[in-house]
């Protein structure tokens, strides 16, 4: 099943290598992969080392560097073929990838002095795809999955929520907004659930923008409409769920997802769903004894393409 992975991933490399000249946007890439749209960077990211972006990028300063060594193009022109929108963006990108200017590298070449060092293993083949286990097969190893990693048919459920725009680590102030307008309407913490929901990924969105809801479920008889004074509602989709519960410190909570989309979904036989992961909290670090959260992380998932069209 990671073969299987690692292929539809190089794939996307394929096509970022014919295309990187042009506009890419990810749900393109996603789509090239078949898979969601919406954890497509996560698994990227999880198999490669580096989000699709970055590898676009990365692309786009190689093609820059093959232009201005083996071309008379103007940099205005190569900037354009290579897909940057401006000279300054191929500038900024060029001098952080080789260390030097796409200028540098123009007047070495007219000079006839010898092109920057770091050209020689631009067209090196690319790194294998990261194994993260190579174990996979062990049983062991399996029943130790099996015993992290519980699949769950869970119900649609409604929420009331309040978004936090910013840092993840500084959720605790939608959390204490919540709690407190939870109190006034008579929702106890032992007959509700919390649940977090990161709605982006920290590795493609500055960290100030980030979004998170945190949300409480209501009862059935809930009045909505009588109680919103502050919050939103919404319903949190239902259906099968790869639950992996994490117990340490909040900063350290992104292992969990890295853990999950890198190591165990690859070889589990499904993929990542059109729905958000839901982290359900089960503890106040500021009350734990360590300060660490407690939360089981939901993975969507459904059956591999794969594994679907073989009957399985």
């Amino acid at each position: 099943m990671k073969e299987h992975y690692e292929a539809r991933i190089k794939q996307v490399i394929a096509y970022i290598d014919r295309n990187s000249s042009q506009p890419l946007r990810l749900d393109q890439l996603a789509a090239e992969a078949h898979f969601s749209k919406f954890h497509f960077s996560r698994i990227f990211t999880a198999i490669t080392g580096v989000t699709p972006m970055a590898f676009v990028i990365r692309k786009r300063v190689e093609r820059a560097m093959l232009l201005l060594t083996r071309t008379n193009q103007t940099i205005l022109e190569v900037a354009g073929n290579s897909g940057f929108e401006s000279v300054s963006a191929l500038g900024v990108h060029f001098k952080r990838h080789y260390g030097c200017s796409p200028g540098s590298v123009r007047s070495g070449r007219r000079n006839d002095r010898n092109i920057p060092s770091v050209f020689s293993n631009m067209q090196a083949e690319p790194a294998s795809l990261t194994d993260y286990n190579g174990a996979g097969s062990n049983p062991l190893l399996r029943r130790a999955w099996a015993t992290m990693v519980e699949l769950r048919e869970i119900p649609e459920v409604e929420v009331a929520y309040i978004r936090h725009i910013g840092s993840y680590l500084d959720t605790h102030n939608a959390w204490g907004r919540l709690t407190r307008w939870a109190a006034k309407q008579g929702l106890h913490p032992a007959d509700q659930q919390f649940i977090g929901i990161s709605l982006d990924d920290g590795e493609l969105t500055e960290e100030s923008v980030c979004r998170y809801d945190a949300c409480i479920t209501l009862p059935v008889d809930f009045e909505k409409e009588a109680h919103r004074n502050g919050v939103e509602f919404k319903t949190l989709a239902g259906g099968l769920y790869a639950a992996y519960s994490y117990y340490d410190t909040l900063d350290r909570f992104v292992l969990a997802y890295d853990t999950m989309f890198s190591v165990w979904l690859p070889r589990s036989g499904y993929e990542a769903d059109d729905r958000p992961c839901l982290e359900y909290c089960l503890n106040d670090p500021a009350q734990d004894p360590q300060g660490k959260c407690k939360v089981d992380l939901y993975v969507p998932i459904r059956r591999s393409v794969q594994e679907a069209e073989n009957g399985v």
